[in-house]
């Protein structure tokens, strides 16, 4: 299963903005760009040259794959398969990518990253529909159940959750029993309820070209 294993501050710094790819660590002082809010490599021109209408599209596209972990080859999939839903592209790009497992499992406060939820899915800690699952992509529906498996209850991976405590609180689209440690799939999320900062319309001019 391909995946990125370099350093994803370096990421973060690239896009310009905070992507979130390390949990907690994102919020401190320790963050790199709170530390030095610049793009990898060398020192970058005084007048940096103005970004062409490709570059600002290519740019969207990669803060969207790395916002959500996603490499190249398995994006172009998920937006082929927005592109061939009915309704709005764009929307249905950020739909098909909210509603990956792993998102879900970040979405429920289960894990402080996107990567340490990608991580928990791939150990089989996660059902879908009363069977384990560890497969990160797996593109969740309406009505699907999502749920920690009871030998995994009692790890300390899920112990803030069952206390009270969990890293943020689910939105709308979801109902969580965190007693349980269930979730329920109620909806697709509307674009109002995706609180990521990406310009979709860009992605969709990209591979429209």
């Amino acid at each position: 299963m391909a995946r990125y294993t370099g350093p994803v501050c370096k990421l973060c710094r690239r896009e310009g903005m905070k992507l979130f790819l390390k949990g907690d660590r994102c919020l401190t002082p320790k963050c790199a760009i709170s530390r030095r809010n610049a793009p990898p490599g060398p020192r970058p021109q005084r007048r940096p040259p103005r970004p062409s209408e490709y570059g600002t599209q290519l740019r969207e596209k990669q803060k969207a794959r790395r916002t959500y972990g996603v490499l190249e080859r398995q994006f172009r999939r998920h937006f082929a398969e927005a592109n061939r839903r009915t309704g709005n592209t764009g929307e249905n790009l950020l739909q098909v990518l909210e509603s990956r497992l792993d998102n879900v499992v970040y979405r429920l406060g289960l894990a402080a990253s996107r990567p340490a939820a990608r991580q928990i899915v791939n150990h089989g800690h996660i059902m879908v529909n009363g069977r384990r699952c560890d497969i990160p992509s797996r593109l969740l529906r309406p009505s699907d159940v999502v749920a920690v498996r009871p030998k995994s209850r009692s790890l300390g991976l899920f112990e803030d959750v069952v206390a009270g405590a969990p890293p943020r609180q689910p939105p709308e689209w979801l109902t969580f029993d965190a007693a349980a440690l269930e979730a329920h799939i109620e909806t697709l999320p509307a674009r109002g309820e995706i609180d990521v900062q990406i310009s979709e319309q860009l992605i969709v001019e990209f591979y429209s070209r």
